[in-house]
């Protein structure tokens, strides 16, 4: 997959297949859209093309919203090649392109940069300045300008019931297994272990404590979770603690796993880390020797959930 990181650096002699959104969490509703695109571009012999934005336009336009998302731009990527698409083009979002019109945008970008020979868009797609255009002036635009328009219709995309406010959601309340399920795929942290205070080491427990880079991914609710990674192409389990650890006086939010049955020095590596399950909530114990005893449990509970996976 190429991936250019402006409208105007992008360039082709071929016609493309085109889909736009910021396809936040390339969930299973996502997934249908970008099917259609790639089986699209390859009967009509045309390069698939996705057009998203970073930032969110959301984070631009309403200047309050402090809006967490399910990707990092990395993640997005990788997604987005797994499914086969030729081209992905991340446009910064700003007030200026905001300001565009629909036609503009039409004219200027989908004809005239992406050579567009058929869009295929969601059923609630907007566009243009102030979001004022829909599909059918879309369908007019295509008249005018000689594209296809194809919408995915409500029935379609409410088949599966998804929408990344829905994982949002469930993933602020811990479930993440019903994220999972809307995803199609484990939702997943990805960040630099770092050294903490060690004190997991002290009890028994010894922690890869994980730096994430990017302020706007979404973390899940504080609590105790079952999950795993890839260590040098070992599938690792362990228990993981997201939270400010109230015991020992916390107040920052730490990211913390005890892989099971592994001995290795991961500092300063960047490991990715998916979750599967959430135990319980995060929780104040009076001693040290009450939450080593929690962590006993925790670790019993969390190797019988994986012993029947």
């Amino acid at each position: 997959m190429k991936i250019f990181h402006s409208i105007n650096s992008f360039s082709t002699n071929q016609q493309t297949v085109v889909t736009i959104g910021t396809f936040d969490g390339v969930h299973l509703g996502h997934q249908k859209i970008l099917e259609q695109v790639t089986q699209n571009a390859q009967q009509l012999h045309c390069e698939s093309l996705v057009l998203t934005f970073f930032p969110h336009p959301r984070m631009v336009l309403q200047e309050d919203t402090e809006m967490k998302q399910l990707n990092t731009l990395n993640e997005k990527f990788d997604l987005l090649d797994n499914l086969g698409i030729d081209n992905l083009v991340v446009h910064p979002f700003d007030k200026e392109f905001s300001r565009l019109t629909a036609e503009e945008f039409v004219k200027q970008v989908l004809v005239d940069i992406f050579k567009v020979k058929k869009i295929i868009i969601g059923y609630d797609h907007r566009f243009g300045r102030n979001r004022t255009a829909n599909i059918d002036d879309l369908i007019t635009f295509g008249e005018t300008f000689g594209f296809e328009v194809e919408q995915i219709s409500a029935e379609e995309i409410n088949e599966v019931s998804i929408s990344s406010t829905k994982i949002r959601n469930a993933l602020l309340e811990g479930n993440v297994e019903l994220a999972c399920d809307y995803l199609g795929y484990p939702y997943s942290l990805t960040g630099i272990v770092s050294k903490g205070k060690q004190l997991g080491r002290t009890i028994g427990y010894p922690t890869a404590n994980i730096k994430i880079a990017e302020s706007y991914k979404l973390i899940p609710a504080n609590g105790v979770y079952v999950a795993k990674s890839v260590v040098d192409g070992t599938t690792v389990y362990g228990m993981m603690n997201i939270g400010t650890r109230p015991t020992v006086d916390g107040t920052t939010q730490t990211i913390e796993i005890n892989f099971f049955d592994f001995k290795a020095d991961l500092y300063d590596k960047v490991i990715t880390v998916s979750l599967m399950k959430r135990m319980r909530d995060e929780q104040k114990f009076e001693s040290i020797d009450a939450l080593k005893a929690q962590l006993g449990q925790d670790k019993i509970n969390a190797q019988d959930y994986i012993d029947k996976l």
